[in-house]
């Protein structure tokens, strides 16, 4: 009935694994969990030990690091069932029928479920607040919102679909970088897949360090101008990439990159300090998608 595919790296997953195997045993499915270790150089032994202890489950390691994409078709390649469950190894879920509300949408025409986003109320330490105040400003949405637009707010970390739709979409991606939500989101939209949004959040703990989290942004910028240079993304939901497009068809790039000169550095005081303003950080995304594009042209 359901394959349950963990890419890892780095990364403890026994409280998730024990979580979702105790739910899977409770709701009386057929069920596998395959964990895929990507060339990890922590937390191997004590991931094996989990893996090891419980029935339907199994490790696939890898000798060399491939990243997400490729880690996510070798997952679905071994995978039995015709509907995958993808988790990211740092989230764990929110409900303890996480699992069943999952099993409830599968008998639907869609071909992908996303269940969202959440995170703690509390604040983390000041190193990862930037991604703690982010996450719970623009990932943690209701689903009714979400669904208005439902190939906007793709996260890959927590979706049920179809193998059959997976492999035809993640197939097409051939880039090993970090943003490529995006293009998947854009691809579901452009292959006409049918997509629901559902309130079934798994929580996010794996929060990266403020600077870290901004590379990473950065990262995401430059993967989105890939696809966008490349006439990978006609059709998509999203706000970065439609801002970027209007601000280039009017020539306001020029100016935009002339402001990322003056205020980028003060801006990345602010949003690697204590106090992140989001305001900024979405500000900093233009200046920057407008400073790249125009640095490599």
């Amino acid at each position: 009935m359901l394959s349950i595919l963990i890419p890892t790296y780095n990364y403890d997953i026994t409280n998730l694994v024990n979580q979702v195997h105790k739910q899977c045993i409770n709701a009386k499915i057929k069920f596998e969990i395959i964990y895929y270790d990507d060339n990890s150089e922590k937390f191997t032994y004590e991931n094996k030990r989990t893996i090891d202890s419980l029935n339907n489950t199994r490790i696939i390691f890898s000798k060399i690091n491939l990243g997400r994409i490729e880690a996510r078709q070798i997952l679905a390649d071994e995978a039995k069932y015709n509907w995958l469950l993808f988790l990211d190894a740092d989230v764990i879920p929110k409900s303890d029928k996480f699992i069943e509300h999952y099993i409830n949408k599968m008998t639907s025409n869609y071909d992908g479920i996303y269940g969202g986003f959440a995170y703690t109320k509390e604040s983390p330490n000041d190193d990862s607040i930037l991604r703690w105040k982010y996450g719970r400003k623009f990932e943690e949405v209701d689903a009714t919102k979400r669904n208005l637009k439902p190939y906007q707010l793709i996260i890959s970390a927590n979706f049920i679909i179809k193998k059959a739709a997976f492999n035809k979409i993640n197939s097409k991606i051939n880039r090993k970088s970090y943003g490529l939500d995006n293009y998947f989101a854009a691809l579901l939209k452009q292959n006409k897949m049918k997509v629901l949004h559902i309130n079934n959040e798994v929580l996010h703990f794996g929060l990266e360090n403020s600077q870290t989290y901004l590379n990473k942004v950065e990262e995401c910028i430059i993967t989105l101008l890939w696809l966008y240079n490349g006439k990978k993304m006609f059709e998509h939901n999203n706000k970065l990439l439609s801002v970027f497009i209007k601000v280039k068809r009017f020539k306001l790039n020029y100016l935009i990159n002339n402001l990322y000169s003056i205020f980028s550095s003060s801006i990345k005081r602010n949003l690697i300090s204590s106090n992140p303003n989001m305001f900024l950080l979405q500000f900093y995304k233009i200046l920057y998608i407008c400073h790249k594009d125009l640095e490599n042209n």
